[in-house]
């Protein structure tokens, strides 16, 4: 018996699942199996390949070595049968398919208004399933092939990403109208942290960036208000509660309605951010993710240069 024959699509749903969850018993409730039962078919895979997969720790499970390797051959095989499933579909005529999105907030008025609205006119066959996310969420999902199709700000580097689109979004100081800060020139974030600020939560890109140039000037971040919410943000700032930082894309309303301003920051890592559309490298594409990625790199106003 090969290795192939013991991976069998049971086999394998199972050990991704226990891979994916980090324990045997969350595995099992996650697919409504008795623990025992994923247990027994995580050691009887493990007996028939010869190799260990996991290492078993108070914490619950690791990938060994051999175990990363099922892992991305697991990845490979699920997207391998939904590229099939499209083409199949394809030649009986079924235009039926979905497409996931895994998205920064700041992003999702572009996506839809820009993005999806024009796509899903010439494409009516085609469903979506949206969800929002941090930076580090929507790299998350795109890496473990948990959506399809990702767009975050300023990821840090991952060689299991690939990237369509990136457009530089300058990181902005976002003020209320006629704040003091607005008359200044050549800002940067020292400036703006003697003001009261509100943050973005852990795992998203601006803040990982303002926490590193906070850093690298021997600044402390002591948000007066942390949230994982931009609109949360946008309040805070159109009550004169302080200021905050985002892409300036993210409140052209305020901005168009004269209620607030966003000022560039002159510190090198925050004016040369940039907006990410990516998908999971080495990764076949289904025709429909490739075209809605086409579109969205041309068409959402987030990757126009």
């Amino acid at each position: 018996m090969t290795t192939m024959d013991v991976l069998d699509a049971k086999a394998l749903r199972i050990f991704m699942a226990v891979a994916r969850i980090g324990s045997i018993r969350g595995a099992a409730e996650h697919m409504g199996l008795a623990p025992s039962v994923v247990s027994r078919q995580i050691a009887d895979t493990e007996r028939d390949i010869g190799l260990s997969l996991f290492e078993r720790t108070a914490r619950g499970t690791v990938l060994t070595d051999a175990g990363e390797l099922v892992l991305e051959h697991g990845k490979r095989v699920l997207e391998d049968n939904g590229l099939l499933a499209e083409q199949l579909d394809q030649i009986r005529g079924v235009q039926q398919t979905r497409i996931r999105i895994r998205c920064g907030e700041g992003f999702m008025a572009d996506l839809v208004e820009h993005g999806l609205s024009s796509f899903s006119k010439a494409h009516s066959y085609v469903r979506y399933i949206v969800e929002l996310g941090s930076t580090e969420d929507v790299v998350d999902a795109i890496a473990n092939s948990d959506a399809d199709i990702g767009i975050a700000y300023n990821p840090l580097t991952e060689p299991r990403i690939r990237a369509l689109a990136i457009a530089r979004q300058p990181l902005c100081v976002i003020v209320p109208a006629g704040h003091p800060l607005s008359e200044r020139s050549d800002l940067k974030l020292a400036d703006c942290l003697a003001f009261p600020c509100a943050l973005l939560g852990k795992g998203n890109g601006v803040t990982q960036l303002v926490a590193r140039v906070a850093a690298d000037a021997g600044l402390a971040l002591a948000p007066l208000l942390e949230t994982h919410s931009i609109e949360v943000l946008r309040r805070f700032v159109a009550a004169s509660l302080g200021v905050t930082f985002l892409p300036r894309t993210s409140v052209t309303v305020e901005i168009a309605r004269g209620s607030m301003q966003a000022i560039d920051l002159s510190d090198p890592l925050l004016s040369e951010a940039s907006a990410h559309l990516m998908v999971r490298a080495h990764r076949r594409l289904p025709l429909s993710v490739e075209k809605l990625g086409q579109h969205l790199a041309r068409e959402m106003q987030s990757f126009q240069t």
